[in-house]
């Protein structure tokens, strides 16, 4: 956190840090989590003396939250796919691909 911010926001920090260590997280990937996300909303705020284009644009973090859960870089999993048909009653899952699984599912 830099010099000077205001309790609330290291009351935040700590807070989203520690919810990352909780989701199995390295400490050192929690505290840059938790950096950026703080950095993100001090700029959105006006608190910071720069701010970047995307932290500015982009939908904030607690919008954002966890609308990209359990999809990584490639979207979902063929399992999270097919459980998810699954769910639906979609007939003929078990013969499709993951391409397959996403366009009837929508994705």
């Amino acid at each position: 956190m830099p010099r000077g911010s205001s309790p609330k926001r290291e009351r935040q920090y700590e807070h989203i840090k520690e919810s990352a260590l909780e989701r199995g997280e390295s400490k050192s990937r929690a505290k840059e989590i938790a950096g950026r996300t703080v950095n993100k909303e001090r700029a959105r705020a006006g608190e910071s003396k720069t701010a970047g284009r995307t932290s500015l644009q982009d939908m904030s973090s607690s919008k954002r939250g966890g609308q990209h859960s359990h999809s990584g870089s490639r979207g979902p999993t063929k399992e999270q796919l097919y459980n998810e048909a699954r769910q639906k009653g979609l007939k003929g899952r078990s013969a499709m691909d993951k391409a397959e699984l996403k366009r009837a599912l929508g994705h």
